[in-house]
């Protein structure tokens, strides 16, 4: 007969020695705050090196999409604002 998938088994010595050592808290083992902050600083610093990072032409494309939209929405929040504003005056006079 086969075992099932996830089924429960009786962890063998390697097991048990592999789940006591992940317990220890990795790089963040037992230092101070200033080896918890150096750490952070050095884990920030690998993130920002895995950032792809736009050329000049394609940084001033969306700086000028962006403008773009915001001058769009500006004009329609603008018309609706000013619609709202003559419905008001029509009703209340």
């Amino acid at each position: 007969m086969t075992d099932a998938v996830g089924s429960i088994d009786m962890p063998d010595a390697d097991d048990e020695a592999e789940k006591k050592k992940s317990r220890k808290g990795g790089k963040r083992g037992k230092k101070g705050p200033l080896g918890r902050l150096a750490l952070f600083y050095r884990q920030i610093v690998a993130e920002l090196r895995k950032v792809v990072w736009p050329t000049r032409s394609q940084l001033s494309t969306y700086t000028t999409v962006v403008i773009i939209f915001v001058v769009i929405m500006i004009g329609l929040v603008t018309v609706i604002d000013y619609g709202f504003q003559e419905a008001v005056k029509y009703v209340f006079g």
